[in-house]
C-alpha cells in the first residue's frame, strides 16, 4: 500500500512538472488542435496546444522505472507498449499540424500500426502469460485463439479510448477512475507490479487534468489517447482481465457501440440513430455542458467500479 502511494505521488509530480514543460513547448511552437468544422460547438477550441499525452506518458515511464520490481520483464514491456501506441498517435497528430487540419494518418494506417503492435503483444502473451481470461474466478481458456482475441480487444479498446477523448477531460478523467479501481483489483489479485503502473498511471492522468480540464489548456491528443488506450488493454491482457474492463470501462464500450451504430444505421439508411456520434457529442448537441457530461460519465464508472471490485472482494475472500 505504501509503494502504491508513493509511486502516485511521485508520478503525480512528474506529471505537473511535465506538463508546465509541454505546455510551454506547444505554445512556443505553435502545436496547435485544428478542430473539424462540424463541431461546431467547439469552434472556440481550435488553437489549442495538443500532444498533451506526452505528459502523462513520459510521467509515468519515469516513476514506473524507479519502482521495477523483480517480474520487471512485464513492467518494461508494458511501459514500450505505451511509448509504441504513442509514437503512432504522434505521427498522427504530427501531420495534423504540419498541414493544419483534423486529419493525420488515413485510417487504414493507423488500423495498420494497432494491428502491428497487437499482433507482437498477442503471441507474446500466448507465450509467455497463457490464454486464460478471468471473471470473478471463472476461468475462461481460449487456447491458441487468444491471439485473435487480444488483437481485436486492443483495435477496440484503442480506439474506444481515442473516440472518448472528445470533450475536456473526458477521457484523462474516466480512465483515472478507470485505474484507480482496476489497479486495486491488480493489488487484491496479487498482480504487484501490474497495480503500481496503474497507479503511476492515475498520478500521471491527475496531474495532467490540471491542464486538461474545462476550460482545456491543452489536449492530450492522440499521441496521448492512443497511448492511453494501449496501455490500459496492456493491464487487461496481462492479467487476464479483459471481461472486467467491460464492466469497469462501460463508457469505453457506450462510446464505441454509439459511433459503430452511427455510421453502419446511417449507411444503410441515411438516417441518424444520434445527432452527433460518438454518444458525448449527442448530449452536447442536445444542449447538456460538457462539465456535466464529464461528471456524468464518472459517476457511471465509478459505480461500476465499485461493483467490479466488491465481486473481486468477496470472489478472493479478502473481506
Amino acid at each position: 500500500m505504501l509503494e502504491i502511494l508513493l509511486i502516485f505521488l511521485l508520478s503525480l509530480a512528474f506529471s505537473i512538472i511535465i506538463g508546465f514543460i509541454v505546455f510551454y513547448f506547444s505554445k512556443k511552437f505553435h502545436l496547435s488542435q485544428t478542430i473539424l468544422h462540424y463541431v461546431d460547438k467547439h469552434a472556440g477550441k481550435s488553437g489549442t496546444p495538443t500532444m498533451g499525452g506526452m505528459t502523462f506518458i513520459f510521467a509515468t515511464i519515469f516513476s514506473v522505472l524507479c519502482f521495477l520490481k523483480k517480474d520487471y520483464l512485464f513492467s518494461i514491456f508494458l511501459l514500450v507498449v505505451m511509448f509504441a501506441y504513442g509514437i503512432l498517435g504522434f505521427l498522427d497528430d504530427f501531420i495534423k499540424i504540419k498541414f493544419h487540419k483534423n486529419e493525420g494518418l488515413k485510417p487504414y494506417q493507423k488500423i495498420i500500426g494497432q494491428f502491428g503492435i497487437a499482433i507482437i503483444i498477442s503471441v507474446f502473451v500466448y507465450l509467455n502469460i497463457g490464454s486464460q481470461l478471468d471473471l470473478f474466478g471463472v476461468k475462461i481458456d481460449l487456447g491458441i485463439f487468444i491471439i485473435p482475441f487480444i488483437i481485436i480487444f486492443y483495435l477496440a479498446v484503442t480506439n474506444a479510448v481515442n473516440l472518448l477523448d472528445g470533450l475536456d477531460g473526458l477521457a484523462s478523467g474516466v480512465s483515472a477512475i478507470y485505474l484507480i479501481f482496476f489497479g486495486s483489483i491488480l493489488a487484491l489479485l496479487g498482480f504487484e507490479s501490474y497495480s503500481l503502473f496503474s497507479f503511476a498511471l492515475v498520478g500521471a492522468l491527475i496531474g495532467f487534468l490540471l491542464f486538461n480540464c474545462f476550460p482545456a489548456k491543452i489536449f492530450m491528443g492522440d499521441t496521448g489517447s492512443l497511448a492511453l488506450g494501449g496501455a490500459i488493454a496492456t493491464l487487461a491482457v496481462f492479467s487476464g482481465l479483459e471481461l472486467v474492463l467491460v464492466i469497469i470501462g462501460i463508457m469505453y464500450v457506450l462510446t464505441a457501440l454509439s459511433d459503430i451504430l452511427q455510421v453502419a444505421y446511417y449507411k444503410k439508411t441515411h438516417k441518424r440513430i444520434f445527432k452527433m456520434a460518438p454518444l458525448h457529442h449527442h448530449f452536447e448537441q442536445n444542449g447538456v455542458h460538457e462539465n456535466r457530461i464529464v461528471t456524468i460519465y464518472i459517476v457511471i464508472t465509478i459505480i461500476c467500479g465499485i461493483s467490479a471490485l466488491i465481486g473481486y472482494v468477496v470472489v478472493t475472500g479478502a473481506i
